[in-house]
């Protein structure tokens, strides 16, 4: 049994490594200033929470620009290049219910009424494999940049990116700033030290999978894997499998008072989170079940003072992420595409997830001075979202999105995780070329 699975993994890593090796990304360089490009994002967004039971509502608008600037690779066997992201902010209104992550506030409580943020980074290339120094923003299961709010979340550090073999991508990275969407500080979320790496491979057109780690000093370990696969139906329709999962380890160092759970040094915290969806897509049409459930001792926590609340690349996430402890929810989605019906660039999406089984320990409940558990707690959520995207003219790329959130749940999860709410978001995105 042993040599099979042996043979068995042979064979595996030789089909991967022996695929061919596509052709290089640096001999195709064009220059320093021939390949450079940039661009203006100019965002307005309105986030409104109105928040039930006596708890304070949260509203914040704000416009914004977001400058991404890319210079090209120089010419050679090793190309060199710079970077600069970077945003400017000013408030809309007086905004003195900010909150949601939006709005960065002074020493007093009081919102900034305009701000600045951003940096700059350097990379090199040689054949098919990047690495960049510098501040980042960055699309990684295990750490990822929050972009959901007015600004993305920036990270300091260095990452490197190899797809020297087809289909098959590699990334290694060290970050030690991390600089959350409402925050001025380049290292306003104290990040200590966080490795990552990772790698994802396309086996054919319908099979991918994928694998990341992370390691964030004194904070946790966490380990996330993938697989999607698309199964093609007759008339266009396809059937899309997709299996995800993360498995988290808190470090002790971690347990004081740095989390959303009470313990000693001594205490040792894990969980395990994983999900099952299928999404049957015909013509404008597509429905998406889901399963997601979680194990361990204590519920999945994807922020404090890990990352800026975005490493959650599971389907039930939506206003709630349903990641309480021992929680089990299940998901219905539907999305509607009216390019069909003669509105190019208009899409509808509607979901309905309920989560039950959830385990509001004492231990949380005592921080907000009320003492009601529950080991069968319960939420539910139903989202809502129209977005229209402008497809030709001056005006094309623009996007107009709109969200509502209906969110409920038992009192004894509420006074630990959230109280119920009804959440508006509204975004404008007008993207503008410079060159």
């Amino acid at each position: 049994m042993i040599k099979t699975q042996k043979i068995a993994l042979v064979a595996l890593i030789n089909a991967i490594f022996s695929t061919a090796v596509i052709a290089s990304e640096q001999s195709e360089a064009k220059g320093f200033v021939e390949d450079a490009t940039g661009s203006v994002l100019f965002r307005t967004g309105f986030i409104d929470r109105d928040r039930k039971n006596g708890a304070n509502d949260l509203r914040s608008s704000a416009q914004t620009a977001i400058f991404d600037l890319q210079s090209g690779f120089t010419q050679g066997t090793i190309g060199f290049g710079v970077g600069i992201l970077a945003d400017w902010s000013f408030k809309l209104g007086r905004n003195d219910h900010s909150g949601n992550e939006m709005i960065p506030r002074d020493a007093n409580g009081n919102p900034h009424d305009q701000w600045t943020r951003g940096g700059a980074n350097v990379k090199a290339r040689i054949s098919n494999t990047t690495l960049t120094y510098g501040t980042q923003v960055l699309d990684i299961p295990v750490f990822a940049s929050n972009t959901a709010r007015l600004v993305p979340e920036y990270f300091t550090g260095v990452l490197a990116t190899s797809r020297e073999i087809d289909n098959l991508e590699v990334i290694a990275g060290k970050f030690t700033k991390d600089q959350m969407s409402d925050q001025i500080s380049t290292d306003g979320n104290d990040l200590k030290r966080a490795y990552v790496w990772g790698a994802k491979y396309k086996f054919n057109d319908a099979l991918s999978a994928s694998y990341y780690g992370l390691d964030n000093k004194d904070r946790l370990n966490r380990n996330y894997i993938n697989a999607n696969y698309k199964q093609t139906l007759a008339d266009d329709s396809s059937l899309t499998y997709d299996v995800s999962g993360y498995y988290t380890k808190w470090d002790r160092a971690a347990n004081k008072g740095l989390y959303s759970y009470i313990g000693s040094a001594n205490d040792s915290y894990h969980n395990a989170i994983w999900a099952i969806s299928t999404t049957y897509a015909t013509g404008p049409h597509s429905i998406m079940l889901a399963y997601q459930q979680n194990d361990g001792n204590v519920g999945y926590d994807y922020g404090q003072h890990a990352d800026g609340y975005q490493s959650i690349y599971l389907p039930n996430s939506y206003l709630s992420d349903f990641v309480g402890n021992k929680e089990k929810s299940a998901q219905i989605q539907y999305n509607l595409d009216f390019g069909t019906f003669g509105v190019p660039g208009l899409n509808w999406t509607s979901a309905y997830v309920y989560g039950w089984n959830i385990h509001a320990s004492a231990e949380n409940a005592t921080k907000t001075g009320r003492v009601e558990t529950d080991n069968n707690a319960k939420e539910h959520e139903f989202f809502n979202q129209v977005k229209y995207t402008m497809q030709t003219g001056a005006m094309k790329d623009a996007s107009l999105r709109v969200r509502y959130s209906h969110y409920r749940a038992d009192q004894a999860y509420e006074n630990t995780y959230m109280p119920d709410t009804n959440e508006w978001r509204v975004f404008l995105d007008i993207p503008v070329k410079l060159f």
